[in-house]
């Protein structure tokens, strides 16, 4: 990852934004711009110099980790230490600095804390705290090639044990014991952590999008299985709906009915599209099929150091999609009482099209 060339991006649109400095406390986006990855810590940046604050629990691993920033490690929290630093930095300013903050992830307990730290060394006057709407994120949206292929790692590894997941699939199992045969066969194959908490959920309760894994016990119906991996520090995500005992009409009416949503909101993602086009696109096929009002969430999301990110696609989001993106495309129909089916892939958009990352085949398996 060439962290140098993120950070003298971000240092280039600062200056253009008119910002003296910038405080950056979001753990995926300080992972982003310097290669960090420990669960405390502060990127901030001032008078064109970088600082990355830790404590003493990291002392080595911010100094192997770290690109592009000066490693500080104080006893004093990495919050208090970096807002102390820049307090220093603007002591001689003649107009207020203004210290950008990012305004998703910095609560009003932590901007009084910053301020409160600034202020025993210099007086109000000499800064303002300036809140920004995904400041890192907008250059986290377009994936470059080394996190594409961190990312295709991962969705390769999470696809290869999808065979052995189907043979701990059967009636009377519990879905919490698929679920952790699930999570152990992802980190016998190298996964290094889920990418969220596994979903298995059988019969009736296939038709809650987010269920957890409980001990209800597999019988007939659908079982919706939904998972990803982390690998290189990149998610994958990915679900497929199988079906225990035979199949009958209603149910194979219902899968291929979101199977063909998923394929027609794939065939409309290309740049320039917007996000809300390619949810239209699967919602309009489950209308055909008297199944839209299901269908009880977005399309999909932007997957990346996070398993949630930009872009979202769902109605009223008029984000075009963009070269680079990697993105999920899950359409689902939830039927309460009956069950549910959900079948999700990731792609890569291209300028002219998209790449579907996941290889896992979709049609129905039944047992």
């Amino acid at each position: 990852m060439n962290h140098d060339l993120r950070l003298a991006n971000l240092e280039r649109y600062l200056e253009t934004a008119h910002q003296d400095a910038l405080l950056v406390t979001h753990l995926a986006n300080i992972c982003y711009l310097s290669g960090f990855t420990g669960s405390s810590g502060v990127l901030a940046f001032a008078r064109g110099q970088w600082a990355f604050f830790t404590d003493g629990r990291y002392t080595e691993q911010a100094r192997m980790q770290v690109k592009g920033a000066k490693v500080l490690v104080d006893a004093l929290p990495p919050l208090s230490h970096a807002a102390k630093w820049l307090a220093e930095e603007f002591r001689s300013t003649r107009r207020p600095a203004r210290v950008a903050i990012e305004g998703e992830h910095v609560s009003l307990a932590t901007q009084r804390r910053i301020q409160a730290e600034m202020q025993r060394l210099i007086p109000k006057s000499k800064y303002r705290l300036i809140e920004t709407s995904e400041l890192v994120e907008q250059f986290r949206i377009r994936k470059d090639s080394a996190e594409i292929a961190n990312i295709r790692k991962a969705v390769q590894l999470a696809s290869g044990i999808f065979p052995q997941v189907l043979q701990t699939i059967r009636p009377g199992a519990t879905e919490n014991a698929v679920a952790a045969d699930l999570d152990h066969l992802a980190r016998r194959a190298g996964a290094e952590k889920m990418s969220f908490e596994t979903i298995v959920a059988a019969g009736p309760r296939s038709a809650m999008p987010h269920a957890r894994p409980t001990r209800s016990r597999i019988g007939r119906g659908f079982v919706v299985l939904d998972y990803g991996v982390i690998l290189g520090g990149y998610c994958s995500d990915m679900t497929r709906s199988v079906l225990v005992g035979s199949a009958s009409g209603a149910a194979k009416d219902l899968y291929s009915a979101v199977l063909e949503a998923q394929l027609a909101a794939i065939s409309t993602v290309r740049a320039g599209v917007q996000a809300q086009e390619v949810d239209a696109a699967a919602r309009a096929v489950l209308k055909r099929h008297r199944l839209e009002r299901y269908f009880t969430h977005s399309l999909g999301h932007g997957v990346g150091i996070e398993i949630h990110e930009s872009p979202r696609l769902a109605k009223g989001q008029t984000l075009e999609m963009q070269a680079g993106m990697v993105v999920t495309i899950e359409p689902g129909a939830y039927i309460p009482g009956r069950g549910g089916v959900r079948i999700e892939d990731m792609v890569l958009v291209t300028k002219n099209g998209c790449e579907v990352l996941t290889p896992t085949p979709k049609e129905l398996v039944t047992f």
